[in-house]
């Protein structure tokens, strides 16, 4: 029984799965529904020239709640594949966007 209590004390380990890849983007697309489009930047150098080049990439991403609009700053976090092209969730919104009005 003391083996029992000892093991009751010790610290529960909690899963550790690694760090979780995280990048921010701006939206592009909110046209779809529970999905956005977020494009990011990245910067690589070349391979002989050494030259700094910007790339881009466009990710689909999970909006549970349609909460992210287009132009907004995002932070997205990579996740389980979730569809054919859906492999990133939305983690929070860093900054709104400005958003043209409609006009009447």
């Amino acid at each position: 029984m003391a083996k029992a209590t000892e093991k009751t004390q010790e610290k529960p380990q909690t899963e550790n799965r690694g760090r979780r890849v995280e990048v921010v983007g701006e939206v592009v697309s909110d046209k779809m529904h529970k999905t956005i489009a977020v494009q990011i930047y990245r910067m690589i150098r070349h391979k002989k020239y050494g030259k700094f080049m910007r790339r881009s990439s466009v990710f689909k991403v999970h909006d549970e709640n349609n909460t992210a609009k287009t132009g907004d700053i995002v932070r997205i976090v990579h996740t389980r594949p979730l569809s054919k092209t859906k492999r990133w969730t939305l983690a929070e919104v860093v900054q709104k966007g400005k958003r043209a009005e409609a006009v009447e």
